[in-house]
């Protein structure tokens, strides 16, 4: 595969993700969106690592990263979604317009 097509394919996985977060109600499915807009970076990385960079550990070691700290945002975000749940009984982002401490 060449470097376009790698990044027509991470341009097609980020476009899926921003979909998801933009169109949906569901705070589970708001939260894959923004893991495939991860995942789509770290496509982006790999790719032109690859194909531009001399050096391989630089990408290999961003892309580390991005799934470290998307390791992160999921545990943490589930954590407030599972709260969420438990005093509202819903995850649907229409029925969450007030936030109270």
């Amino acid at each position: 595969m060449t470097l376009p097509a790698f990044t027509m394919f991470a341009l097609l996985l980020f476009c899926m993700g921003l979909y998801a977060v933009l169109a949906r109600r569901n705070l589970i499915a708001i939260l894959i969106g923004i893991e495939l807009m991860l995942n789509a970076a770290s496509v982006n990385f790999m790719a032109f690592n690859y194909f531009v960079a001399p050096d391989p550990a630089v990408g290999q070691i961003i892309v580390l990263f991005i799934i470290g700290l998307a390791a992160a945002e999921v545990a943490i975000a589930l954590s407030i979604i599972l709260a969420v749940y438990r005093q509202r009984r819903a995850i649907d982002i229409e029925q969450l317009t007030e936030v109270k401490g």
